[in-house]
């Protein structure tokens, strides 16, 4: 069990019976840490469930930039290179990296986001595609909107997630049931696959969508602006 907050790491590790590893997952230094622990404390790495993430906005544009990129990507791509090595020895492995709907289709209001998640979502396809036949099953989980910290609460997260908003206990079971098998889109939205072909099939429509959502953001974003003058 592994998060930054030392205090949550250990209690939540009380609760389900395991390890408390606090430290940075992202960074080289906690990655490696974190595996070499997992390592001595278990003997070997059988899943990884690549959970860390931020969405960081604010009024330094750059260091948002820097921070999705290095939490929600290159935090996966330092696990994946740690791991990597021991999984095509075995021949087994199991890589499940958390990215979300918005890396398959994008979330209005945080373009660090979105970029970043995307690009989670291509790490994990390309590993799925270049070492799926050596035994390593990479997943990766794509829900929408999940009632945590992270869940967007100004204007444009009501709007976005006015519904559909899941619990992360029922997120948790669409993860418990996937590992059952090996299908690389774990989706505890349904509609998210809908919502993916869609913009596959017709982009201009799909992006055409997306600035009606974009308006009724913005209006959002008036009202609210009005109602404190």
């Amino acid at each position: 069990m592994n998060d930054r907050d030392a205090d949550a790491c250990a209690a939540v590790a009380r609760e389900i019976g395991g390890i408390a590893a606090p430290g940075d997952a992202a960074g080289e230094a906690g990655v490696a840490a974190l595996v070499a622990r997992a390592v001595a404390e278990l003997g070997e790495v059988d899943a990884w469930f690549a959970n860390a993430g931020v969405v960081a906005d604010g009024p330094d544009a750059e260091a948002a930039w820097e921070m999705s990129w290095n939490v929600n990507v290159m935090g996966h791509v330092r696990a994946a290179r740690a791991l990597l090595p021991g999984w095509l020895d075995r021949g087994r492995g199991r890589f499940v990296v958390t990215a979300s709907a918005a890396g398959l289709l994008t979330m209005l209001g945080s373009a660090p986001y979105s970029v970043s998640k995307h690009a989670a979502v291509a790490h994990a396809e390309w590993l799925s595609a270049t070492y799926g036949d050596r035994g390593v099953i990479v997943q990766c989980l794509c829900p929408q909107g999940v009632a945590t910290d992270l869940l967007p609460t100004d204007a444009a997260g009501r709007v976005v997630f006015e519904t559909g908003v899941l619990t992360p206990g029922q997120v948790a079971d669409s993860v418990m049931a996937a590992l059952s098998g090996e299908r690389f889109l774990i989706l505890p939205h349904p509609e998210v696959a809908e919502y993916y072909a869609g913009r596959a099939a017709d982009t201009d429509r799909w992006l055409r969508g997306m600035r009606r959502i974009q308006r009724r953001i913005d209006d959002a974003v008036r009202d609210e602006a009005a109602a404190l003058r």
